[in-house]
C-alpha cells in the first residue's frame, strides 16, 4: 500500500468536518492510496483535573468518540468507503498526535480543517497552524 492520506477532524464540531473529509477522500482516490481520519481528544487522566473524573471516564470518552468519527465519516463518504477508511482515536494534544501519527504511518499528506480563529488563537496557535508549521510531509488546508 501507498502512503496514506490523513485526515484530521475535531469531532466537537459535529458535522462540520464534512468537508475535510470529502476533500481528503478525493485528494486519496486521485492517488490510489488509503484514507485515514483521526481525531484527538484531551488528555485529563495525568493532571489534577483528572482526578474530577471517574476511572472508566477515558474509555467512555474513547467509545463515544469512535463512534462520532464514524458518523462523521459516514455522512462525508458513505458506508462503503467509510469501511475502507482507517479511524484512529488518539488521546493527547492535537497537533502532536497528528503529526506523530503522520510520520508513524508515512502519510503522503495531512488534510486539515481550519477554522475562524479567535482572538486566543492569534496568541496561541491553532492546532492547524502548528501542524503546518512542524509537518514533515505537506498539509492541505481546507477553509
Amino acid at each position: 500500500m501507498t502512503q496514506p492520506v490523513l485526515c484530521a477532524v475535531d469531532i466537537s464540531n459535529g458535522l462540520e468536518d464534512v468537508k475535510v473529509v470529502k476533500r481528503a477522500k478525493q485528494i486519496a482516490d486521485l492517488d490510489g492510496t488509503g484514507l485515514d481520519v483521526i481525531t484527538v481528544l484531551p488528555d485529563f487522566g495525568m493532571s489534577i483535573v483528572g482526578t474530577y473524573f471517574s476511572s472508566d471516564h477515558h474509555a467512555e470518552a474513547v467509545s463515544k468518540a469512535k463512534k462520532l468519527l464514524n458518523d462523521l465519516v459516514t455522512a462525508a463518504i458513505g458506508d462503503e468507503a467509510n469501511a475502507a477508511a482507517r479511524h484512529i482515536v488518539a488521546t493527547g494534544n492535537a497537533y502532536e498526535k497528528i503529526l506523530q501519527t503522520a510520520k508513524s504511518d508515512s502519510a503522503q499528506l495531512i488534510v486539515i480543517g481550519a477554522h475562524k480563529p479567535d482572538l486566543k488563537d492569534y496568541l496561541l496557535g491553532p492546532n492547524a497552524a502548528r501542524v503546518v508549521r512542524h509537518s514533515e510531509c505537506s498539509v492541505y488546508v481546507v477553509r
